[in-house]
């Protein structure tokens, strides 16, 4: 754990000693409360919750979370600093793992500056703060999964731009997995199990089940196997960089 604690020192320091994760924050937060207050229609709707706070939220991460991840890998084969990395003494699991957990807590606490919008909603009413805890878990799962998907992709190029159209069209597909849009066409061409298994993995779905206040077992297990998988994957992709 000694080189993984490294290697996320090394990162997290690294958000924030460029304007991108301050940029980064400054945009989710004027996003979420536009989002929440403006389209979401958080007075109108007369109701002590943040259901249209949290509703946006799997379509700001499209965006965002991509933007963080890409340079997890593809700034260390532009700026060949990968190769000094890989001599280290750090297994690539290590540095997949340490980079991984960097991104994820620096998308926790843009998440958790989003605290004064709980507190409003406390102010003018009372709302069920359990499910509120649940949705910002849920929230905070599903920025996971977004991550190791686009850390995964940023392995592929040395191209930043590259490695973000990459990870916002992977996250993209996961979302849409399970929408009547991309469902409709299937059914002509697919059996029924094929069809519910295309479903199975609509982030959108377990999101929702989660945001619902019940921290489901399947769901939150589900998020932890895409981000186990995606994590896995990318761990391959560097040692094969790394022998190639």
């Amino acid at each position: 754990m000694r080189a993984v604690l490294a290697i996320f020192r090394r990162e997290f320091v690294a958000y924030f000693a460029t304007p991108l994760a301050y940029v980064f924050i400054v945009i989710f937060l004027a996003l979420a409360g536009a989002m929440t207050f403006y389209v979401g229609g958080f007075f109108e709707r007369g109701q002590a919750d943040l259901y249209s706070f949290f509703l946006f939220h799997p379509w700001l991460y499209l965006f965002l979370v991509p933007a963080v991840a890409m340079r997890l890998w593809a700034e260390e084969r532009r700026s060949g600093t990968i190769e000094l990395l890989m001599t280290l003494p750090v297994t690539p699991a290590q540095a997949v793992l340490g980079k991984f957990l960097a991104a994820w807590l620096f998308c926790g606490v843009a998440l958790a500056l989003t605290f004064p919008i709980w507190l409003t909603v406390n102010y003018l009413g009372e709302p069920d703060n359990g499910v509120i805890v649940a949705s910002y878990i849920a929230s905070w799962l599903l920025a996971g999964a977004f991550i190791a998907i686009g850390s995964c992709m940023s392995a592929l190029t040395r191209n930043q731009v590259i490695a973000f159209v990459l990870g916002a069209v992977a996250c993209f597909v996961f979302l849409m997995s399970g929408v009547d849009l991309v469902l409709s066409p299937l059914r002509t061409v697919l059996p029924p199990f094929a069809l519910e298994l295309v479903a199975s993995f609509s982030f959108l779905f377990h999101f929702n089940e989660l945001a619902k206040g019940v921290i489901g077992a399947s769901s939150a297990l589900f998020f932890a196997s895409v981000t186990l998988l995606a994590l896995v994957i990318n761990t391959l992709i560097v040692e094969l960089g790394k022998s190639a």
